[in-house]
């Protein structure tokens, strides 16, 4: 199972968020290309970085300090406001290995389709977050009536691979990952499930990882915050016992 340091901007520092609240907001560097470096000098064989202003709809510099994260040496896995065509290729052609879309995988699910047919299914991920059970978008804010389960059938049927999975109610605040619905989400969709949003405790990756039917999960506060290492976090998740 891989882990994905997460490098999450805004107006060009490294930040997090509680619950996606843009009100709740942490600074940890200003520097994002030191940042990832310390995680690829720690062992990350990924990045996943987040354009949150893109998410919010704001103008930024975020997109092209993604490109030049995608100079350090490792692929890049990036999301954050891409709900075009037009914004997949520029971000493809800039050096991203991965493109994460989210809003428009639930407003314009032939968008994804199409993007899978023109670039293929290594390129493309959704991200299926989840506020009380339904997909949350537009940066979290708003909340539709599809279920994670029900649009990532609905993703796979068109040859989507890879989907990020977020209980939004725990990204940030250290309180656990929701590892019943991502294991649940991974299981009945048979897609490449990448988890993400609270992860506390190294056992939370190795239960992940035990599984046997999640292939990735994204870290980021417990990294940020010294709760475990990167070292840590890639040797529980190897690990086959929980």
């Amino acid at each position: 199972m891989l882990v994905y340091p997460a490098v999450d901007l805004r107006n060009g520092h490294v930040v997090r968020l509680r619950e996606g609240d843009p009100n709740q907001q942490t600074i940890f560097s200003d520097d994002p290309i030191t940042t990832a470096q310390r995680w690829i000098d720690q062992g990350a064989e990924w990045l996943h970085v987040v354009n949150l202003d893109g998410a919010f709809g704001d103008d930024s510099p975020n997109l092209q300090i993604a490109f030049d994260l995608c100079k350090l040496g490792v692929p890049v896995q990036f999301g954050g406001g891409i709900r075009s065509l037009d914004h997949v290729k520029q971000a493809l052609e800039g050096g991203i290995s991965r493109v994460v879309l989210g809003t428009a995988a639930v407003q314009q699910p032939e968008l994804v389709f199409e993007a899978l047919e023109r670039w293929g299914a290594e390129a493309i991920c959704v991200s299926l977050d989840a506020r009380s059970g339904r997909i949350a978008t537009h940066g979290w804010q708003v909340t539709s009536e599809l279920t994670p389960i029900e649009l990532g059938q609905t993703m796979a049927r068109g040859g989507l691979r890879h989907v990020l999975f977020t209980d939004v109610s725990r990204d940030g605040k250290l309180q656990g990952i929701n590892l019943d619905a991502t294991i649940q989400l991974a299981q009945q969709t048979g897609l490449q499930v990448i988890a993400s949003g609270g992860v506390s405790h190294l056992h939370e990756i190795r239960a992940l990882g035990a599984s046997g039917a999640v292939a990735g999960v994204i870290v980021g506060m417990a990294l940020y915050t010294g709760v475990f290492t990167l070292a840590e976090a890639l040797s529980a998740a190897q690990m086959t016992g929980v």
